[in-house]
């Protein structure tokens, strides 16, 4: 968090004349927090207070946030006509921003040509962290508009940051583990035992199962949809968090959202056996509404739409393991998803920008910059909440040891 004075937004808006730069730099810093906690219609009441400032650079942030509270108020036109202002004011740090809201918005409304044309100027402007991202997006663009040259370049340019990807492997890894369990024959029901998750093995040490259950599912014959239903859930969820926050990140939270689901059933499920990666994809799904409803990834129309689901399709596949209790962990389910709430709220995404990194401030000194949430705060914070899922974790252990030890 910044150093400067608390703001008395009544006292800010009934100010007549030009605001002092450090009263104009904590507004920007207090309508951000206002931003976050979803009171858009004060936030923007001083965004536009400040607009105007004598600084460009000040100028731009408060324009920017105006047209995010104003696009969160239902309305876009005006939002982005500031976020058009922006981009006409000169090289600030709002520009890069800027170019990327009016992009999207031009592709909410169907301009594609002109959505390309303002992923291009973003792209000047972007760090290399965005380029693959912004290169997919312009493929995307261009092969909806038939120019599948342009289309073939943009996404070699992607692909050539991405890599390969970790759900995908996972999803394959899942597949074939749980096939050869299955058809396998003696040796496969050996595998699976040795996988599966087994509470007084694990009570006895035996910690690999906390991750290796999600590799075995029930056999086809008796619940074929088991299998499947998991394996279309991980594609769908495992490639949209390695979109949000990258392939290697993808892969410590999937694992860790394992270990989340095992030790719910672990401490609370009344089975000794569990097989399946529900509580892990649960922790996917958890991520995303986490992400959704806390950091507002900026994202495309469909993609929105869809994290906008979340929330129903967690609901819907819990109330699905209540009514089905004797057949659905939903302890696992529970387990993996509290652990994925937990660390979206932690973790805002990294590969695609959110509504909170857009809000760089200016900084005290003209020229300079700073963010409006301060680094050290954020890693202490994260830090803190690391330590109480640990906490939780250790819980869970110590109730499942005394329950099956």
């Amino acid at each position: 968090m910044t150093d400067r004075p608390p703001i008395d937004i009544h006292a800010v808006l009934a100010h007549d004349g030009p605001l002092p730069r450090d009263v104009a730099l904590a507004t920007l810093d207090r309508a951000a927090e206002l931003m976050g906690t979803a009171d858009y219609l004060d936030a923007a009441r001083l965004y536009q207070r400040v607009v105007g400032f004598n600084d460009p650079a000040v100028t731009a942030a408060a324009m920017l946030g105006l047209g995010e509270a104003l696009l969160r108020l239902d309305d876009e036109s005006q939002a982005v006509a500031y976020w058009e202002e922006v981009t006409r004011l000169g090289e600030t740090p709002s520009t890069y921003a800027a170019w990327r809201n009016v992009a999207a918005a031009r592709v909410r409304s169907g301009d594609l040509k002109g959505a390309i044309t303002a992923y291009r100027e973003a792209d000047r402007r972007a760090p290399d962290a965005d380029k693959a991202e912004i290169a997919s997006r312009l493929g995307w663009l261009s092969k909806e508009l038939g120019d599948k040259g342009a289309a073939g370049r943009y996404f070699a340019k992607a692909r050539g940051d991405a890599g390969f990807s970790f759900a995908v492997i996972v999803i394959a890894v899942t597949a074939i583990v749980s096939l050869i369990v299955d058809l396998g024959g003696v040796e496969g029901k050996q595998l699976g035992e040795l996988l599966m998750m087994d509470k007084v093995a694990l009570a006895a040490g035996e910690l690999w199962r906390l991750w290796t259950v999600t590799l075995v599912h029930a056999p086809l014959q008796e619940m074929p949809l088991h299998l499947l239903f998991n394996l279309y859930a991980l594609w769908i969820a495992g490639p949209f968090v390695e979109r949000l926050y990258g392939r290697w990140t993808f892969l410590l939270f999937y694992l860790l959202f394992a270990v989340g689901g095992s030790l719910g059933t672990f401490a609370f499920g009344p089975g000794r056996y569990g097989v399946g990666a529900s509580g892990a994809i649960f922790g996917l799904f958890g991520l995303l509404f986490a992400a959704e409803f806390v950091h507002r990834p900026i994202l495309d129309r469909q993609s929105r739409a869809f994290l906008g689901q979340m929330g129903g399709l967690i609901a819907i596949n819990l109330l699905i393991g209540f009514v089905f209790g004797d057949t659905i962990d939903n302890w696992a389910h529970i387990g993996g998803l509290v652990t994925g709430v937990w660390i979206g709220i932690l973790f805002p995404p990294t590969r695609v920008p959110t509504m909170r990194s857009l809000w760089l401030r200016p900084g005290a000194v003209p020229g300079t910059v700073e963010p409006a949430f301060g680094a050290t705060g954020t890693r202490a914070i994260r830090i803190a909440g690391l330590l109480v899922l640990a906490a939780l974790f250790l819980v869970l252990w110590t109730l499942g040891v005394a329950a099956w030890g």
